[in-house]
């Protein structure tokens, strides 16, 4: 595939490049007391991709050395891979669109460097089956060069942006009558760049009272074909209906703008 060839070739130069230091440091290697006390990722959020806008997000790196953090060396790459070590060529790779990153010494001794990255959705998921568990690998350096290098310095969980529609019928509607709700769930696909139903998925229905704020799940509704949702329910008072989505390991939460239903 194209995109995993191009993977394969940013991992090589990295290889060759960035991750070197005085003693080539490999993986999950250390020398001296340099420590990664630190990494957070998206400032410990979930990282949610669509089809088509790359998500710009940051990794934040603290390291400690007595003497003192060589900033140059302090260096973070998200990866996506089976097992604890970085392969040659992982099934996906973002690395910091500023190499030097924004360093922050909060001591003589201690540092933390910060990274802004960018991940396209066309260009770094290799495919869905990608979505899940993405892995930061992340090394520093002290300044009398002692170093530590950690594949697995953080995890963050990478996933597929989720959309949810809602039409509550028929409008306006009498008091006591039968009130249709239907909707649809779908979810961004890294393979075809389009939304794709979302099956078999538990969806929760949820009504607010007009002049209230709180809103409160009446029923869950679980996803048919297509990611088709349908329900009904007694119409009993004006009010807005929504569809709400938890998300799962592999796709984003979603919640959509409710309809307002007039009951007469």
């Amino acid at each position: 595939m194209r995109k995993r060839a191009t993977v394969a070739a940013v991992a090589s130069a990295l290889a060759l490049s960035v991750f070197v230091v005085p003693g080539a440091a490999q993986a999950d290697e250390s020398v001296g007391d340099t420590e990664i006390t630190k990494v957070v990722v998206n400032s410990g959020s979930n990282i949610v991709l669509g089809t088509t806008n790359p998500k710009t997000f940051t990794i934040a790196v603290t390291a400690t050395d007595n003497s003192g953090i060589k900033e140059d060396y302090t260096f973070p790459v998200l990866w996506h891979g089976p097992g604890q070590k970085m392969p040659d060529d992982p099934y996906g790779l973002v690395t910091p669109d500023d190499v030097s990153g924004d360093c922050v010494a909060h001591s003589t001794t201690t540092t933390t460097c910060t990274f802004t990255l960018t991940m396209n959705p066309q260009i770094d998921p290799q495919d869905n089956t990608t979505a899940g568990t993405w892995k930061v690998r992340a090394s520093a350096s002290g300044n009398d060069w002692d170093y530590v290098s950690k594949d697995v310095a953080a995890t963050v969980k990478v996933r597929r942006y989720a959309k949810l529609t809602v039409n509550a019928s028929p409008e306006p509607v009498k008091k006591g009558k039968t009130l249709s709700v239907t909707g649809k769930l779908t979810r961004a696909n890294w393979e075809t760049y389009k939304y794709a139903g979302y099956t078999g998925q538990p969806v929760k229905l949820q009504f607010r009272k007009k002049g209230t704020n709180t809103y409160t799940t009446v029923k869950t509704v679980t996803t048919g074909t297509g990611g088709a949702l349908k329900t009904t329910v007694k119409a009993a008072t004006d009010g807005y209906w929504r569809w709400s989505f938890a998300g799962t390991s592999t796709t984003g939460t979603a919640t959509v703008t409710a309809d307002y239903v007039d009951v007469q």
